[in-house]
């Protein structure tokens, strides 16, 4: 487990930050489109860095399972979530998805050789609550009759939460891999659009732009330096730091001038500090120990 790992990985945090605004500049693609064009251009870079770094080879040698893996992850969080948000009210659905930050936590103590601290799961329900504040800012409540999407969404953070710990298993598997992971899953995306979607094309110069920067960023490098993050780095802090992504996107959509300051931001900020540093404490006295 190094640092420079847990930094790296932290770096998917970022980019994710960067996914709602992308996402505005895309309408009015459907989701599903979106998700196949985007992991096509992400799985494309993929194997041109693995055509610089002559991979193809040790590509061939991975076991089918593995990819089979990959792709459920991927494809199968993607597929939750867009699900979710046609049977369920936006805002609670997503919250429930974001689940999966303070799952990799509590996952993660089921993993050999890794250490699951009070400070932990402390950090990660008061970074969930300052999440929460910004997810359902404006939200309608939790509805009786959306428990089928609430399910959807449970299993979404489940689905993530799963891929992104056992990842930790396959710390020998090269990170090249993720880009037969996002290949398959634009084609399984691709699938599911024709069943369930209208074809729309962007209209303009900025929602191809905003589609190419989703492939090149929040639905492509993210994942690749996500996996590096979740295999080498220290994945409890990582989970708690996770909560930093609504935040940051927030705050990367009110400089954009798409959405307004507010106390409960503030205050949401506030907390999810609180519950990153305790849980960076926790992870600090475990590398002492």
């Amino acid at each position: 487990m190094t640092n420079r790992a847990t930094l790296i990985g932290f770096t998917a945090v970022l980019l994710w930050s960067l996914l709602a605004l992308f996402t505005v500049g895309t309408s009015p693609v459907p989701p599903l489109q979106l998700t196949a064009i985007c992991f096509s251009i992400g799985g494309a870079i993929g194997l041109i860095w693995t055509g610089f770094n002559g991979s193809f080879r040790q590509l061939a040698r991975i076991n089918w399972r593995i990819y089979a893996f990959g792709t459920t992850g991927l494809f199968g969080y993607h597929f939750l979530y867009f699900s979710a948000l046609r049977s369920a009210p936006a805002a609670e659905a997503g919250l429930i998805a974001y689940l999966w930050p303070l799952l990799i936590v509590l996952f993660s103590g089921l993993l050999p050789n890794e250490t699951l601290k009070k400070g932990h799961i402390i950090g990660a329900l008061i970074s969930f609550a300052g999440a929460a504040m910004i997810v359902l800012n404006g939200g309608g409540g939790f509805q009786a009759d959306a428990m089928v999407g609430y399910g959807l969404a449970l299993l979404c953070a489940i689905t993530w939460a799963g891929y992104s710990v056992l990842s930790r298993r396959l710390g020998d598997i090269p990170t090249d891999s993720v880009a037969i992971f996002c290949l398959a899953t634009a084609v399984l995306s691709a699938v599911a659009h024709l069943a369930l979607e209208t074809t729309v094309w962007p209209q303009n110069r900025l929602g191809w732009a905003s589609i190419f920067a989703l492939g090149l960023g929040p639905v492509g490098l993210a994942f690749y330096v996500w996996d590096i993050g979740v295999k080498h780095g220290n994945i409890q802090l990582l989970g708690v730091a996770s909560y930093a992504a609504p935040l940051l996107s927030t705050f990367v959509l009110i400089g954009a001038g798409i959405a307004d300051a507010t106390w409960a931001l503030l205050i949401a900020a506030l907390l999810i500090t609180l519950g990153a540093a305790l849980a960076a404490r926790a992870s600090a006295k475990i590398s002492k120990d």
